[in-house]
């Protein structure tokens, strides 16, 4: 091969890599707006139950901490431009309201779950329990972004737990436990196609 072409056949396979993180991040923004959509709202309590948790952990755990951030950060803009992605409206006023503390969370979130996904398991766990407990925080972290904003808006963080983190953590078991599954079985070949 000459050395033109071969300069050329790296530098397209550089463009295409490209391409493939940009379209990663933008699926991942997109499945998270999906996710809204999938809403259940809970007696008692102005958050719904949504599918953007195991979309968020996905997109960290699948596209790495930044990739999985980045896929995040599209997604709040999107909302905060004014497009309904959000689970009940959109624009940056959402952000004030009751679930904006989750939203918020989401980059810090995906980034956690990432830097999981990208670690094997560690003191001679199994790798998917090491998974699954690593992308267990990871969702904490959305509960903590919640929380706060919730603990802030009722004033009372006793009462914060009670609307917006007790009665989601059984979902959300069941999430970490699907996205575990999903991340264990597709990660390496995501990896490899984003390199």
């Amino acid at each position: 091969m000459r050395p033109n072409s071969l300069t050329a056949t790296m530098a397209e396979s550089r463009s295409t890599a490209r391409a493939l993180k940009v379209l990663a991040v933008l699926l991942f923004a997109v499945l998270t707006a999906v996710g809204a959509r999938a809403a259940v709202p809970l007696p008692g309590t102005a958050v719904p139950v949504t599918l953007q948790t195991l979309f968020v952990l996905l997109a960290g755990a699948l596209l790495g901490p930044k990739l999985g951030a980045a896929s995040q950060m599209a997604y709040l803009t999107a909302g905060i431009a004014g497009l309904p992605v959000f689970a009940a409206g959109a624009g940056p006023a959402y952000l004030f309201g009751p679930t904006g503390g989750y939203l918020l969370a989401f980059p810090a979130a995906a980034a956690a779950a990432g830097w999981v996904g990208r670690r094997g398991p560690r003191a001679g766990l199994p790798a998917y329990a090491w998974l699954a407990g690593g992308l267990f925080l990871a969702s904490l972290v959305v509960f903590a972004g919640g929380v706060a904003q919730l603990a802030v808006l009722t004033g009372d963080t006793e009462r914060a737990l009670q609307l917006g983190f007790m009665p989601f953590l059984a979902g959300d078991a069941v999430k970490v436990l699907i996205a575990a599954l999903v991340t264990a079985r597709l990660r390496k070949g995501v990896a490899s196609a984003l390199r």
